[in-house]
């Protein structure tokens, strides 16, 4: 397991329009000059939180996945983002992992957000991906998700951990920051991992404003950077590897964890 080098993007969004995102995300991804192992970028990057999912969603072989597909071979990086993607007779709110070899892995937001009628529009996720960069075990997770600590619960089997680092691509709004800012901090601390959580800045098409709040947690819970409020920022920061096992061997919280299974019925 070596240092692990994460790329947030802290953006705006122009709503409900793919061709104007993936010009200004393409902009933004030219402008990263430093050495980075995984990007990160907001919920649904190419249209903003649209509920209006049959004017804005795409097919696993539309112009937004190819567009992710190609950054990241050209950049050979891994690079996560999600969009509204239509299958079989549903839609879902897809995380997308791109890799560098062109293969993609996905997974569907678990938590549909209700107070939006989220839920009555898309379709829920039954399964966790787990995906490995430089010996880390990454889970990404989806905005809402965020206030639900059982889908997010670490394992602790062995001497081994179920993940590394946590990563949550959120449209979160403004008005909710201050619970952001406190779940990031206590997802990192109960689960002895990195947290890093990417936000859009601006209005969305409904008026709602968002500050961005873009930030990474330490397993300690110490905030290793944090995005200036409503402002467009590009930050690479290295997550120590060394730290994290020296953490993790003196504090051994893994190994008096509940053990549980999850229905997701």
């Amino acid at each position: 397991m070596q240092d692990l080098r994460i790329t947030t993007i802290q953006a705006d969004i122009f709503w409900e329009d793919y061709r104007k995102n993936l010009d200004h995300f393409g902009q933004l991804l030219r402008q990263i000059s430093e050495p980075t192992d995984l990007i990160l970028l907001p919920e649904m990057f190419s249209t903003g939180f649209s509920s209006n999912p049959t004017a804005c969603s795409e097919t696993m072989e539309g112009p937004s996945v190819e567009f992710l597909r190609a950054a990241a071979k050209k950049k050979k990086v891994h690079i996560m983002a999600t969009l509204i993607i239509a299958e079989g007779r549903g839609f879902y709110n897809r995380l997308i992992c791109a890799c560098p070899d062109g293969d993609l892995i996905t997974c569907d937001k678990r938590h549909l957000f209700r107070l939006s009628g989220e839920y009555e529009l898309f379709r829920n996720g039954k399964k966790k991906i787990i995906v490995e960069i430089r010996g880390w075990k990454i889970l990404p997770l989806v905005c809402y998700d965020l206030r639900f600590p059982v889908w997010s619960k670490n394992t602790w089997s062995d001497g081994q951990y179920g993940y590394d680092l946590l990563v949550y691509l959120a449209n979160w709004p403004a008005i909710r920051s201050h619970v952001w800012k406190t779940l990031l901090m206590a997802r990192a601390l109960e689960n002895q991992v990195y947290v890093a959580g990417v936000n859009r800045f601006g209005n969305d098409g409904y008026g709602t404003w968002h500050e961005g709040d873009t930030r990474v947690v330490d397993p300690k819970g110490n905030l290793l950077y944090a995005a200036q409020e409503a402002r467009e920022e590009i930050k690479t920061v290295t997550l120590s590897a060394t730290d994290l096992k020296l953490f993790r061997d003196s504090f051994t919280l893994g190994m008096d964890w509940d053990r549980f299974k999850i229905n997701t019925r």
